[in-house]
């Protein structure tokens, strides 16, 4: 077992240890099977000094968003081309949020149950960092889909909307490996979660822009 921090460094480094358990943990286990025991297990801490760094469960999710989002964002970002389509935009935006794992299986709890039992400091704390990202997002959006900076928020936010509505379509039974008539697959294909978000985003960039372009 691990010596107590006592230094801001090492109370540091002892927090993003616990971090990097609990991000493992969940992808091993999912949100519903995460204990605050089995953490400090995978940590080598004692589940009290859990609750030196965290108050709540929900504050280590919380906090495991917004690092989430903070490094979705950045790599969205770094694949953005100025000769980027309207789908071009919306499949990669789909593709890197997917691919990282702990950003929409997060998100899509946020609002709902994760941000329920929290301090309204992580509370606050979380929210600015979303509105910075917002606004760091726009800003490389706006040259890319000749949109206002506004109206490029307006549209990173419901984004973030689109993902949680069209990622629940994946809870359907798996029918990898399954031999399935062709009508029956083209049916499956036109209700993923990839299609149905691509679809949607571009018709909505397409309004979005439309509005700009009647103001």
């Amino acid at each position: 077992m691990q010596h107590r921090a006592r230094t801001q460094e090492q109370k540091e480094f002892r927090r993003l240890q616990i971090l990097e358990a609990a991000e493992q943990h969940f992808h091993e286990v999912g949100y519903e099977a995460f204990s605050m025991a089995s953490l400090a297990k995978l940590a080598g801490v004692v589940k009290g000094t859990l609750y030196l760094y965290f108050k709540t469960r929900e504050e280590v999710f919380l906090t495991l968003h917004t690092m989430s989002l903070v490094r979705w964002s950045q790599t969205f970002v770094d694949q953005l081309r100025p000769d980027m389509s309207d789908h071009d935009y919306a499949s990669e935006l789909y593709k890197t949020a997917i691919a990282d794992g702990s950003f929409v299986p997060l998100l899509i709890r946020l609002e709902h149950v994760i941000e329920h039992n929290v301090s309204m400091e992580s509370l606050i704390k979380s929210k600015r960092v979303f509105i910075e990202r917002v606004d760091y997002i726009a800003e490389k959006t706006v040259p890319i889909l000749t949109l206002t900076k506004t109206q490029a928020a307006e549209l990173v936010r419901t984004m973030g909307v689109l993902l949680i509505g069209t990622s629940s379509t994946d809870q359907r039974p798996s029918l990898i490996g399954e031999i399935i008539p062709s009508d029956v697959q083209e049916l499956v294909n036109l209700f993923s979660s990839e299609t149905l978000f691509i679809k949607n985003a571009c018709r909505i960039i397409a309004g979005i822009r439309t509005e700009v372009s009647e103001t």
